[in-house]
Formats: C-alpha cells, sequence, structure tokens
C-alpha cells in the first residue's frame, strides 16, 4: 500500500545500507512483522473474544470530533511547546494532524505502541476507574485473557483479526530478573523463549542443539545522570569529571557481550545523523581530578553521592547490580569520590528518573523505540523533556527543535552536530555504553526473532506442537495502558494486543491501523485514512474519533481521561514537544 514518502530520514540506498544489516541480523534472516504480517491465527476464542457479529460501541450514527474543541492549540504562544495544533476527525475513516510545524518523524512516532489507538467508548468507562491499567482492549492478534500479579499474563488468539492469525491459540508472558533463572526456565522447557540472557550464558546457549540465539543489535545507551539542580552536580566541572574519570572501555570489555561497543554519542550511530560533532569525553583522570580539585572537591575529598540503580537486566545493562558496584569502585580509585549503589523497585526507579526526584546519580538507559535521533534526544533533551536532569538546557532544545523541522539531510546533520556539542559541554549524562544483546527460544520455536526495538510479536511464532507460547521477559510490566508507560517490559506486554496507526517493517514505518498516511506540501498535516472493517476486542468498530481520543488524552493535561499508573504520559512531550495546558514548572 502506498504512503507518504518518509521525510523522517535519509532516502534510500543511504539509510537503508547503514541499518539492512543491523534488522536482518535480529531477526534471524526474516523481517519483523509487516503491516500485512504478523497477526493471530485461529483458534477458539476465550471468554473474553468477540464475535464478528457483536454490538460496536462506537458503530451508532458517527459525529466527528476534533480536539483542542475550542479551536487550534496556541502553536508558539508560552506556555505551549508542542508541535501538535489541531486533530481532526474528517469523517469516520478520515483523521487529519495539523502540526505548529513539520515534523521528520511523524511517520514513526505515529508507528509507536505509546501512540496505540483505544477505543473511544472503552476509554470513557474504564481510565477513569483505573481498569485501563489492567484490562486493554485493543485490535491486535491477541486478545487479554488475565494477569496474574507477580506471576504470568495470558493471551488468547483473536479470531476476528483483520490481519493475518496467530500461529499458536495461547500466549504468555513470564517475568524474572535473573539471567540464570531465565536461561534455566528455558532449559528446562518451562518457557519457550526468553529475553536478554546473560552475557556469560550466550556461549551456552549457542552450544546447545535445543537453543537457538537470535542477536539484537545495540541500539540503545546507558547512561549515568545528573541533576543539574542538585549540589555539586550543579557545578558542569564536577559532571565533567565524572565523565573523564570512568574508564568506559573497561567497563564494556569485562562486563558487557560481544558486539558491544563504547558509546561516543548518546544516539547509536547506526542511526542516521546520529554521530556528528564531538565524541563523548575521554578517560582522562588527571584532568579529571583538576577539575573537581577546581571545583572544590580537591582528590574527591567531600564529594559522596548515591548511585539509583533498578535490578532489572536490559539491552544497555547486562548485569545492573555488577555495573554499578564496579562504576562505583572506578570512581572510587580514579577520583577518591564515594559512590554508593542504591537499588530501587524499578517502576519506582523509572518514575522517579522521569520526574527529577531522584537525589544522586541515576544509573538507567534508553533502547530505541524507532530509528531516528529524535526517539533518544527530544525525549531526553527537548524542548518537552521536563525534569530528568533538573533544568533544560534551553540551547540544546533549540538545536533539536530546528533539527526535527526539516526533511533536509544536510540541515539535519549540521543541528545534530550543534546537539551533540553541547551534549559534550552541558554533560548531562555519562554516556558509557551501548549494549549489544538478544533472545533466545527453543530451537523448534519457527518465526523466533530477536526485535531490534525489543517488542517481539509472539503471534508470528509457533513452538512446534504446542498450544502456548511462553515467553520470559526481564520484568513484570507496570501496567498494560501504554499511553502513561515508558519501561519496555509494559510496552512488550501491550504490543501483543495493541496497535498504532503504523507498524514498524524492519526500519520502515508501514502502514497498521492506517491504510495511508499523506502529507501536504510543508508536512504540517497528514491526513490518515484508516482501514476500513476493524474491531477492538469486545467489538467495537475503529472510527476516527478514537484516534482523536486516544491523541488526546495523553495531549492535554486538562482533558478529564489524563489519568493513567503515574498520569505522566512522558512519552507525550518528550516526542510531541509538550503538552497542552502544561503544568506549572
Amino acid at each position: 500500500m502506498s504512503h507518504a514518502p518518509k521525510r523522517w530520514s535519509v532516502k534510500g540506498a543511504v539509510f537503508t545500507a547503514s541499518l539492512a544489516v543491523i534488522f536482518a541480523a535480529c531477526s534471524g534472516g526474516t523481517a519483523s512483522p509487516s503491516a500485512s504480517a504478523a497477526a493471530p491465527s485461529a483458534a477458539a476464542p476465550s471468554a473474553a473474544a468477540p464475535s464478528a457479529a457483536a454490538p460496536s460501541g462506537s458503530a451508532a450514527a458517527f459525529t466527528a470530533t476534533s480536539y483542542p474543541t475550542s479551536g487550534p492549540a496556541p502553536c508558539g504562544v508560552a506556555p505551549y511547546t508542542g508541535e501538535m495544533k489541531q486533530i481532526t476527525a474528517v469523517d469516520r475513516l478520515t483523521v487529519k494532524f495539523e502540526l505548529c510545524a513539520p515534523d521528520a518523524a511523524f511517520l514513526p512516532k505515529v508507528a509507536f505502541s505509546a501512540f496505540d489507538i483505544q477505543d473511544s467508548d472503552y476509554l470513557a468507562k474504564h481510565v477513569p476507574d483505573g481498569s485501563i491499567l489492567t484490562k486493554p482492549n485493543g485490535t491486535g492478534p491477541y486478545v487479554f485473557k488475565q494477569w496474574d500479579k507477580g506471576n504470568r499474563i495470558v493471551w488468547t488468539a483473536n479470531p476476528n483479526y483483520w490481519g493475518d492469525k496467530a500461529k499458536t491459540p495461547t500466549a504468555e508472558l513470564h517475568w524474572s530478573d535473573e539471567s540464570a533463572a531465565r536461561l534455566l526456565d528455558l532449559q528446562s522447557g518451562n518457557v519457550d523463549g526468553i529475553d536478554n540472557p546473560g552475557t556469560t550464558d550466550i556461549a551456552t546457549i549457542q552450544g546447545d542443539s535445543n537453543l537457538k540465539f537470535y542477536p539484537r543489535a545495540g541500539l540503545n545507551t546507558l547512561f549515568l545522570g545528573f541533576n543539574n539542580t542538585q549540589k555539586p552536580f550543579d557545578d558542569v566541572r564536577v559532571r565533567q569529571a565524572f565523565a573523564m574519570g570512568l574508564d568506559r572501555d573497561q567497563l564494556v570489555k569485562n562486563f558487557f557481550p560481544p558486539g558491544s561497543t563504547v558509546a561516543d554519542y548518546f544516539t547509536p550511530c547506526e542511526i542516521p545523523f546520529a554521530c556528528t560533532g564531538d565524541k563523548a569525553w575521554a578517560f582522562d583522570p588527571t584532568k579529571a581530578k583538576q577539575l573537581l580539585s577546581d571545583a572544590g572537591f580537591p582528590n574527591g575529598q567531600g564529594l559522596s553521592v548515591d548511585m539509583n540503580f533498578r535490578a532489572a537486566v536490559r539491552g544497555y545493562n547486562p548485569n545492573p547490580p555488577v555495573i554499578a558496584t564496579e562504576i562505583a569502585q572506578q570512581l572510587k580509585k580514579n577520583l577518591g569520590v564515594t559512590v554508593t549503589p542504591k537499588l530501587i523497585e524499578s517502576g519506582a526507579m523509572i518514575d522517579g528518573f522521569t520526574a527529577g526526584t531522584l537525589k544522586g546519580l541515576s544509573l538507567i538507559g534508553w533502547g530505541a523505540d524507532y530509528p531516528d535521533p529524535s526517539n533518544f534526544l527530544d525525549y531526553h533533551f527537548g524542548a518537552g523533556s521536563g525534569k530528568k536532569f533538573g533544568t533544560p538546557f534551553k540551547d540544546l532544545g533549540d538545536a533539536l527543535t530546528q533539527a526535527l523541522g526539516t526533511a533536509d539531510p544536510a540541515a539535519r546533520t549540521a543541528a545534530y552536530a550543534t546537539a551533540n556539542n553541547l551534549i559534550n559541554q552541558h554533560e548531562p549524562a555519562v554516556i558509557i555504553a551501548h549494549g549489544a544483546s538478544g533472545d533466545a527460544f527453543k530451537a523448534d520455536v519457527t518465526g523466533a526473532y530477536a526485535s531490534v526495538f525489543g517488542g517481539e510479536q509472539l503471534a508470528r511464532m509457533q513452538p512446534a506442537d504446542r498450544q502456548t507460547i511462553v515467553f520470559e521477559g526481564n520484568a513484570e510490566p507496570l501496567s498494560l495502558f501504554c499511553a502513561d508507560e515508558s519501561d519496555g517490559e509494559s510496552l512488550r506486554a501491550c504490543e501483543q494486543t495493541n496497535e498504532a496507526l503504523y507498524r514498524y517493517d524492519g526500519a520502515n514505518s508501514v502502514p497498521a491501523l492506517a491504510t495511508e498516511c499523506k502529507a501536504n506540501a510543508d508536512s504540517t498535516v497528514w491526513t490518515c485514512t484508516l482501514r476500513d472493517g476493524v474491531k477492538f476486542h469486545d467489538g467495537a468498530d475503529l472510527d476516527a474519533n478514537d484516534v482523536v481520543a486516544s491523541y488526546s488524552l495523553m495531549w492535554d493535561t486538562k482533558n478529564p481521561l489524563h489519568k493513567g499508573r503515574a498520569s505522566s504520559f512522558d512519552y507525550w512531550p518528550g516526542l510531541w514537544g509538550g503538552f497542552l495546558n502544561p503544568p506549572a514548572s
């Protein structure tokens, strides 16, 4: 199906050449599901599955909606910093997005699972009482059945799915933050696949004919974040000293899987436009000590801080407790500072970092959601990035806005060079590593792969003649309402049931719930045509008002449905520039 030219990256061979090898390797030679592939297979419907003739809550006479209801958002008028101007249901199957300025990453953004489409009636009923957090109602290949907290999530195949049916009637998600425990579960047959095997376990898997390892390229970044509103990190000399005092080469060599690399830039270099401008500070303990002395901490005397981390294994952090301890020991040895690792529950760590409320250092990271620098840089440092690193750096945010507002490759390259120079100058975080990782499956699982974005579609997999496919991740999802989540474990769970306007086919954004999204001449208006006949799991029909409702509840802090687990909806300001009616600073 046709769709608008991808204005979000370099056209043609340059982009394809830089990413094709990665996506092929990470999928075991099979591309991740396309717009018409990888969906659920006919199986006996569960109690939650609707019949094809189920009445539709959205199928009554259509009355188009628009948001904001009072008229376009005030583009460029403080305190509004967002890029969305108006979202309008033109008719039942057409929705129009008007932007304040061109967005070079529009298509990959609307393909991202945080911006999945929910039924407007279901939202109105299940957001106010919080049941949306544990009872999703999507359009995807699997239908949610149950969540046994602390144990598993179960889905059954959607018999009415608009695309290819799931290959396995039932799917389950389990979790463990111990890589050794995940491997034991795989070897014993308790699960069919696991995420992120331990660094030392990969060779064991590759040597076992009953198992198969699927590598995943390091499109992620581990970093050590500072809050510039907290002493002593309000002094850039201290931040730069920590960066120069950490031997990142030693960290990667000793604690990361083969294929991992020391990070020269915040965005992995496989992503177009990512790696221009100044590289990260090199290891230089002598200069680091001088900077600390100039800042009033000779030989690190009097400098003692906590370093927050979570136990969840991620591609960018294969062994959180060990790596946190190594960083603390290095900073003590090289700079004389006392750093105390502090283990925090995963949800509290994410929420605290996002809100900028954690005290001390934050050892955390980021994995690619889509292949554009805006996913890494705008979310963390853009106009709507919030207080993750304290007070945002306006010059850095301005450079990122400039980079996103043009489709010209030379202009984007120049703008991202400026942004990388400013990251190096301000040092909001020590950029550490891009971690190679992967998934492991039983050798008899057909269709298995490791998604480069970390969201494997279980619907495309079949574990021999077994009727249930069981996958084990690194941590329990925080909720199943991913409009308000940013952790990979929640997103993976949501992607089994929910869908967005577009989806990813390797590095490309291709139609999903929309058959196409077309831009006007200056890319400030995108018009999307929805796929006709798509039903939500409760039987409601997909229409344009569902798109307006799904986006507007994230966009507007005064929307009565702007309510989730943490109610931060952090992806919205991070990727779309800012909330409508933003909260006071």
